[in-house]
């Protein structure tokens, strides 16, 4: 099984490289179109400010990458910022426009929670994650735990319920930490930074597009 790294200059690539072939997959890192879509699936990770990352993504010609992505049901994971470069928008640094794979946009943590309470930002480290439902490729079983690791400022919000697979309570907000629609999936967390828990979602994602459930 190949699986294709979209590499738009502004992803962690040789964590998220080394992450997948250690569990047994082919990998390929490459900006071009035709390479990235003759492999089995697609992962686009992120480090960065969201407007940057789209400013990168229309300079290497990859935006219409996912529309042929949807269109062939191609299997895609977003990580990190790759995750929120999948919504409709986000208020980083202004008002930008995002892919639009899901529905919803990225806001910024306020630094408050509802009682007035100061509270760090960015969220940064471990949190657990508690599943709202289990796509096919995934398992409660598969987990030996729901702890992942987090880094980001901004999150996604207004997104469609249906698409929220898993969430993480920080300052008292709902922060989606795993998303899924059709072969589309993101995670906010790294889960090449994960220990175990990291590991086996990976691993049932490569499972899962083995089986073609991902």
């Amino acid at each position: 099984m190949k699986i294709g790294i979209i590499d738009y200059g502004m992803g962690n690539l040789f964590s998220v490289e080394q992450a997948v072939k250690r569990l047994g997959a082919d990998v390929i890192i490459s900006a071009d179109k035709a390479e990235l879509l003759a492999a089995d699936a697609l992962i686009l990770p992120g480090v960065g400010a969201f407007p940057d990352a789209m400013t990168r993504l229309e300079e290497t010609n990859l935006v219409s990458l996912f529309d042929e992505v949807v269109a062939t049901k191609k299997p895609l994971l977003g990580i990190c910022l790759g995750m929120q470069l999948l919504f409709e928008t986000s208020v980083e640094k202004g008002d930008n426009k995002g892919l639009g794979l899901f529905k919803g946009r990225i806001a910024e943590f306020s630094g408050k929670d509802a009682a007035g309470e100061a509270y760090r930002v960015p969220h940064m480290g471990w949190n657990n994650l508690q599943f709202k439902r289990y796509p096919v490729w995934l398992s409660k079983e598969a987990l030996d735990n729901e702890y992942v690791y987090f880094v980001h400022s901004f999150y996604a919000t207004d997104l469609e319920d249906a698409d929220l697979v898993a969430y993480a309570d920080y300052g008292g907000e709902i922060v989606p930490g795993i998303v899924q629609k059709g072969s589309i999936t993101g995670m906010q967390f790294h889960p090449e930074k994960s220990g175990s828990c990291g590991v086996a979602l990976l691993t049932a994602w490569l499972k899962g597009i083995e089986k073609g459930e991902a």
